[in-house]
């Protein structure tokens, strides 16, 4: 067996461990000093593929490898906690691979490579990718022990689009935050894929994962948010972050849109797409049905509640109660584009992904415990401008305005935010 796979061969990093890691980081914020750089926190690395999908993944896994293994852990732990062993985990993660196989046949040889080059099982990184669906299948098997964890950890994400028209300069602007568990801010990396085989992808991600958020060299820009319905875990679908990765390897934006719309799902999942050139559409996706939202005068928010009247009309949304502040968050970041339509630019989406009103339930949150007990942040801001091959991320924003650009075209640059 190579390495330590999912983290439970070895010494496991308790709650409370992880607790008093970012316990300093915790202080910083209450003492006041938020908002200045803080020393600990170390940008995303940037890590340049390219050549086939085995020898991408194979360079992808040798230089992320300790973020992999914290990956591997983490998530590991957290099956742990509910009576799965080792042997359990690989058993579901072993099920996802003929599904992942007839979605996109070359993603079998990247996550192979990503596996050899750090050093971890096949089914380690099938689990990162495809960590929603797998977590939620061990639920089945476990029933209240990961049922009840799973409520405690709901993903976050507040995710905006602004058109051309609206903004000072004519150029579009999509970005994000990722609300996640804090420690994630330990395993995120940034992704320059070099493809011969269509366009070039810039894409952040959990480490061993193929993408989550990004944009391609055609100009398509993705993010995601959580959403969960009472249709969800009723069929077996496509993982989400695969679907995602397949929507940022299309040249064309119609191909990019039929993947996320029409691909049976698991789970519930919101979709924000955007295309350089002026386009924008936000896509709720239910497991067996998607609902189309577009842009109010060159402006579209979405946070973690359903907006679609027509999905309202269909399904139950079974996530406002362990995501209340979604009901806010959206608002406060269209308030806050509305005011400046016309003279809207990536600084303008900046302010309004750093709002802390109402904090630590805010736009941008710091470190704070969820209903559940387990401690949660905004992970990272994201902000891309497509058309300029633009990406800024910072870690863990509502304590560090410290910024890192990345492009498409080559290099990266620290940044710290006004």
């Amino acid at each position: 067996m190579r390495g330590g796979g999912f983290g439970l061969h070895g010494r496991q990093e308790a709650p409370s461990r992880r607790l008093a890691i970012l316990r300093p980081i915790c202080d910083e914020f209450r003492t006041g000093r938020r908002g200045a750089p803080v020393a600990s926190i170390t940008p995303f690395p940037l890590i340049e593929l390219s050549g086939s999908p085995e020898a991408r993944g194979r360079a992808y896994g040798a230089a992320a490898a300790d973020r992999v293994r914290r990956s591997l852990a983490h998530y590991g732990a957290q099956l742990a906690e509910s009576g799965q062993d080792a042997a359990g985990i690989r058993a579901l993660a072993r099920a996802f691979g003929p599904r992942i196989e007839a979605f996109a046949p070359h993603f079998v040889p990247e996550m192979r490579g990503i596996a050899a080059g750090a050093n971890v099982e096949f089914e380690d990184i099938v689990l990162v990718n495809c960590r929603t669906e797998i977590l939620q299948l061990a639920k089945r098997q476990a029933a209240e022990a990961l049922a009840a964890a799973e409520r405690r950890n709901p993903d976050g994400c507040t995710g905006a689009i602004i058109l051309p028209g609206a903004t000072r300069d004519g150029v579009l602007v999509h970005g994000q935050n990722w609300d996640w568990k804090s420690e994630c801010a330990e395993t995120g990396v940034v992704l320059r894929i070099r493809r011969d085989d269509g366009p070039d992808i810039l894409t952040f991600v959990e480490a061993g994962g193929l993408a989550r958020c990004g944009m391609n060299s055609a100009g398509i820009a993705i993010t995601a948010n959580y959403l969960t319905s009472d249709r969800d875990y009723r069929q077996q679908g496509v993982p989400l972050s695969l679907l995602r990765r397949k929507a940022l390897e299309q040249e064309q934006l119609a191909l990019a849109l039929q993947a996320i719309y029409a691909t049976p799902k698991s789970a519930s999942n919101n979709l924000m797409v955007s295309q350089a050139d002026g386009f924008g559409i936000d896509i709720e996706c239910a497991p067996d049905e998607s609902f189309l939202l577009h842009p109010e005068d060159g402006i579209l928010v979405h946070a973690n509640h359903w907006q679609s009247p027509v999905a309202l009309s269909k399904l139950k949304d079974m996530g406002i109660a362990t995501t209340p502040d979604s009901l806010y968050r959206d608002q406060r970041v269209r308030q806050a584009l509305e005011a400046k339509r016309g003279r809207l630019d990536m600084e303008a989406l900046r302010e309004a992904l750093f709002d802390d009103w109402q904090s630590p339930w805010s736009v941008c949150r710091p470190p704070r415990m969820n209903l559940g007990g387990n401690l949660s942040a905004t992970v990272a801001m994201i902000l891309m401008q497509p058309v300029l091959g633009v990406m800024e991320i910072a870690p863990l924003p509502a304590l560090n305005r410290q910024f890192t650009r990345y492009t498409l075209g080559g290099g990266t640059a620290r940044l710290a935010a006004e």
